[in-house]
């Protein structure tokens, strides 16, 4: 593994949707961030009129709130405390994933100098000459994690200067069924579950010995190939308690107990980033096993 290149070894609560939608569920980021730290948050970004903000729809209203606000500011108090420590041995402590909804490059350069406000909290690396290579990174208490987009990649990478600072990381393409290593851009895997079942959760059936080999094959093989790997999104509930929650019925298992297992099982494969909208009850069964 390539370690030294990412994050130490942890499986980390991903807290789906991390965000409000058309002004309801405004406490999505609290109850993440009560779950403790290290934490990853995904946030959706969609550009509106000259703005970025914060949607699961490519053509928002308007009346979304921005990430600076949203997420940014409400962390300032837990990423002040991590600088004041200077204990960079368990940076980072909270991981960004970037969801953008849609790829101007206007709102590429927007994500960027957002971002550049706050280098001082993100973990970085230098750009190099040799993009194929994956320099060690500058850890800082904040991970930004983005797409697979080329043009993503144009704006944050390609036109950084040699010597600047990648201030966040691309996907690979292809995900776990591909073969693509790490590049000094492109750190992360990030994947539906149906390259470990069929049709995926709305499909799954019984979680067997097979499924569990193939999900541990998946998670070998990308931290092998120096990268983190991502699976979205495991929830499991009643229909109804998704309608009122604002959960995707193509994300459920059916039922608690089956989501469980499957994150019992993403646990104990290793799998870096486990996306749930269920963050309580992730957090439990992440606590049992440590």
């Amino acid at each position: 593994m390539l370690l030294p290149l990412l994050l130490a070894p942890l499986v980390l609560l991903d807290a789906h949707n991390c965000y409000p939608e058309n002004g309801r569920w405004n406490d999505r980021i609290e109850r993440a961030l009560a779950q403790g730290l290290p934490i990853a948050i995904e946030q959706d970004l969609a550009w509106h009129n000259g703005r970025s903000v914060l949607s699961h729809e490519k053509r928002p209203s308007g009346k979304e709130p921005g990430m600076q606000q949203h997420f940014f500011e409400r962390i300032r108090p837990i990423v002040e405390k991590e600088l004041a420590s200077g204990d960079k041995s368990k940076w980072p402590v909270i991981v960004l994933n970037l969801d953008l909804k849609t790829d101007e490059p206007a709102h590429h350069r927007a994500v960027w100098k957002l971002l550049g406000k706050y280098e001082r909290w993100l973990t970085t690396a230098r750009r190099t000459a040799t993009p194929g290579e994956a320099a060690l990174l500058d850890r800082g208490p904040v991970l930004v994690l983005t797409g697979v987009s080329p043009v993503q990649q144009r704006t944050f990478h390609d036109a950084v200067r040699i010597g600047g600072k990648l201030r966040l990381f691309g996907a690979v393409e292809g995900g776990a069924a591909g073969t693509a290593r790490a590049t000094n851009y492109r750190r992360w895997s990030n994947n539906p579950w149906n390259v470990v079942e069929a049709g995926g959760q709305s499909k799954a059936g019984e979680w067997t010995a097979e499924d569990d080999a193939r999900l541990r094959r998946l998670v070998n093989e990308a931290h092998e190939r120096g990268l983190m790997i991502r699976f979205y999104t495991l929830n499991g509930h009643a229909p109804e308690t998704g309608l009122e929650r604002g959960w995707g019925r193509g994300y459920n298992f059916g039922s608690l107990d089956a989501a469980r297992q499957r994150w019992r099982a993403a646990i104990a494969a290793g799998v870096d980033f486990v996306a749930t909208d269920q963050y309580e009850q992730f957090a439990r069964e992440l606590a049992a096993a440590r």
